[in-house]
């Protein structure tokens, strides 16, 4: 009973928002990997802890307020920081499920070395720990990913001044919560009470983004496309800008500028299709063009080199979410294949 009700509720939470999310933007592997570096990022605390505690000669209780907010939320923090700086992330949606997971995951091995040292302890003791401190845990690096994706989101430069304010708030949180721990049964009821509310208003907020953004994102991509492919193309802007180039690139690197243009159009419309679909509760299967496709993006961006990406800068028809794109594509990509190998067996 001690060890259920102190690991159990947040995977629960996290469980729920998994749930919560009609697009399954985060696959299952990604939120397992986020719970494994969780676990490791808590190990590692626990072991940089008790060589802080013997180096600064500091009592537990002024160490529990000051330091250790500091020192988990930022190997916590880390990993959603990453994934947002690679664009493994695309909307706050994401940010807010990878982040309780890793703070779920930390929250799980804090706890079961609490269960081995002081297993006989009241049971409120465990209520405390599974209500409040793993919730809290799974909150404050939820809370740090979706303000640092807001930030970046809004281009905040340069890059690390986004992480700043959600790494700063986790930090407040945890040790407003720590001071409150004289008073064990009223921080964990204030976690409770405030944290999930908070994480869940910003996440169906995300949702409802993400879902107009999808909606309107797709008609246009297929506009610019259809434009993009027609017979009138050198009658826009597009088409002008790209005679213009040829001024001052090859005719061969101007032809790779255009077929990426529309390569990138092709990726995007399909991925928001994909999105579209598990809306519906649907799974579109990925077909083998899939990975030429990729591969072709690959090879025409080594081919037009750093300056002519340059130069298409004012034609960009896509947004900052293209790596994004390309990689749930590959993440589904590499599912379907697994699928059909496991089916072959």
């Amino acid at each position: 009973m001690h060890s259920a009700v102190t690991l159990l509720p947040g995977l629960v939470f996290l469980l729920a928002l998994w749930l919560m999310d009609s697009f399954k933007l985060v696959q299952r592997r990604s939120i397992a990997l986020a719970l494994l570096y969780g676990a490791a990022a808590a190990l590692f605390c626990g072991l940089l802890h008790a060589w802080l505690i013997a180096f600064l000669e500091i009592d537990l209780r002024p160490f529990a307020r000051y330091v250790a907010p500091l020192t988990e939320e930022t190997s916590k923090a880390l990993f959603v920081s990453v994934l947002i700086v690679r664009r493994r992330i695309g909307f706050l949606v994401d940010a807010a499920v990878l982040g309780f997971a890793v703070g779920t995951g930390f929250a799980m091995v804090e706890n079961a070395v609490y269960l081995s040292e002081l297993g006989a302890a009241p049971f409120m003791l465990w209520v405390i720990r599974g209500l409040g401190t793993a919730v809290l845990h799974g909150a404050t690096t939820a809370v740090a990913g979706i303000v640092a994706k807001a930030m970046i989101d809004r281009h905040t430069r340069p890059v690390f001044l986004a992480f700043l304010p959600g790494w700063a708030l986790a930090v407040t949180v945890h040790s407003t919560y720590n001071h409150l721990l004289v008073y064990p049964v009223v921080a964990a009821v204030a976690v409770l009470l405030a944290l999930p509310a908070l994480v869940v208003a910003v996440f169906e907020q995300s949702e409802k983004a993400t879902r107009e953004w999808v909606g309107a994102g797709l008609d246009l991509d297929i506009e610019l496309l259809q434009l993009l492919t027609s017979d009138h193309v050198r009658l826009t802007r597009f088409g002008k800008y790209l005679g213009e180039l040829r001024d001052h690139f090859d005719g061969g690197v101007v032809a790779d500028m255009f077929c990426l243009l529309r390569l990138e159009l092709e990726l995007a419309v399909q991925a928001k299709a994909m999105l579209m679909a598990r809306e519906a509760g649907l799974e579109i299967p990925i077909d083998d063009d899939l990975q030429h496709a990729l591969a072709e993006w690959r090879y025409l961006r080594h081919s037009i080199g750093p300056t002519g990406l340059l130069a298409l800068e004012p034609l960009r028809v896509t947004t900052q979410r293209d790596d994004w794109h390309r990689y749930l594509l590959a993440q589904a990509g590499t599912r379907t294949r697994w699928r059909r190998w496991l089916g072959s067996r």
